[in-house]
């Protein structure tokens, strides 16, 4: 190597040294200059069949709530039940004295045999009198002729005329007799029943199966009848069992299309639990309340757990119909804006797209869009506040799973 050579190459390095020096600052002030990736989380767009429900606040009601009372007047001799237990129809609830009503059926009853033994002797005296007629009117017969052919004097004709004439009239008499007293026996019948009819209400009955509530008059008690404002115990029936709700009447429509197609599904969660019971619509009331714009339905459930309770209010989702093959997102990834909706959409390259959607209607925890995305993209869930349209983003897996709401919907 010449000496010339040598110093240009001596020359050379501090500039090459610069140059480098120069290069790996740029780097890392270019690296200093990007913002670091903001922390996300994400979730896939899917196809799915998704239920169109409704939710509102519905109120249990019994099918059927009786309050009994008693219908004759007495001292309470005995309570067949506890309070609160679930008893069937014709049951007896309560035992009344009967030995008024007892007393009172045998005098009803003494009283018609007394008339009929008076039926018995108006018959005999019927078939008496009808005899002596018959001879009288014989007799009658035979001087009529002999009085026409001159053979006897018209005073004895007369005489058997009149006889005949008595005859008949006491005949009359006796048939007036016997009809009264076949009225009285009627009359005494129609005491004898109204007697065992009185007496049988010392036996006061469940009118209706149903669950008993408190008990209002004990055993000793004296109750009057029909005391209406104070029954003995009231039954209401709950099983099947009733809840009322009212939505808004523009889902009206839907709801009586739906409905002609077949039974509608409703499931109610009581206030305070989160147990499920499901039953169907079973009433649509024939007017919109025009001071709400609401129309009011009721669901009928079965209720065998008893998990409805009459005056209990309830969450209840009637659910609509069913779309099919729908895009949906979760509901936390619909975001508002001047624009309208819209979703971050997580590309490939690890940045986010701000990108607008067409919301059908939310079921809950999920939200069904019908246009802007796509299935199998992603979208982001959590962390939106730092997003800009281009931003990098870290997508952390998402925490355990929540448990979902009660679903709130919104068909469209």
């Amino acid at each position: 190597m010449s000496r010339r050579l040598l110093v240009a190459l001596l020359l050379s390095l501090p500039v090459l040294a610069l140059a480098c020096s120069k290069s790996d600052d740029a780097g890392k002030a270019k690296a200093a200059a990007r913002p670091p990736a903001v922390a996300v989380t994400a979730a896939p767009v899917e196809i799915r069949d998704v239920p169109v429900q409704i939710q509102a606040i519905g109120n249990v009601q019994p099918v059927a709530t009786v309050s009994v009372y008693s219908l004759v007047g007495g001292q309470i001799f005995k309570v067949h039940f506890k309070e609160g237990q679930d008893v069937k129809a014709n049951d007896v609830l309560f035992s009344m004295d009967p030995r008024p009503f007892e007393a009172a059926l045998a005098q009803a009853q003494a009283t018609m045999g007394q008339h009929q033994a008076q039926v018995a002797q108006a018959e005999a005296n019927l078939v008496r009198d009808q005899a002596q007629y018959e001879n009288a009117r014989v007799g009658e017969e035979r001087y009529r002729r002999l009085v026409e052919g001159g053979f006897v004097a018209r005073e004895q004709y007369d005489q058997y005329a009149t006889t005949l004439k008595t005859a008949q009239a006491t005949v009359d008499a006796d048939r007036a007799a016997l009809a009264n007293a076949k009225a009285l026996v009627q009359a005494d019948a129609a005491m004898v029943e109204n007697a065992k009819v009185q007496l049988s209400y010392t036996s006061i009955r469940a009118p209706i199966a149903g669950r008993t509530g408190n008990l209002l008059i004990h055993q000793g008690n004296v109750v009057k009848a029909n005391d209406i404002g104070n029954p003995l115990v009231v039954i209401n029936r709950i099983h099947p069992i009733y809840v009322t709700f009212a939505v808004a009447e523009r889902f009206l429509g839907q709801i009586k299309v739906e409905r002609a197609r077949g039974t509608l599904v409703v499931d109610a969660i009581p206030q305070g639990q989160t147990a499920t019971t499901r039953g169907s619509l079973s009433f649509v009331n024939n007017t919109v309340d025009t001071t709400t714009g609401t129309i009011q339905l009721k669901a009928t459930f079965e209720n065998t757990d008893d998990v409805l309770w009459p005056g209990q209010f309830a969450t209840v989702v009637l659910t609509v119909r069913t779309e099919p093959g729908a895009l949906v997102v979760p509901s936390q990834a619909i975001q508002a804006g001047q624009q309208g909706q819209y979703v971050f959409v997580v590309k490939p390259d690890s940045t986010v797209e701000s990108r607008p959607v067409m919301v059908a209607f939310a079921n809950g925890p999920v939200t069904v869009v019908r246009q802007g995305v796509r299935a199998g993209e992603r979208v982001v869930t959590d962390g939106h506040m730092r997003l800009v349209p281009g931003s990098r983003v870290d997508v952390k897996p998402a925490g355990p799973a929540q448990p979902a709401a009660a679903p709130a919907s919104t068909p469209r």
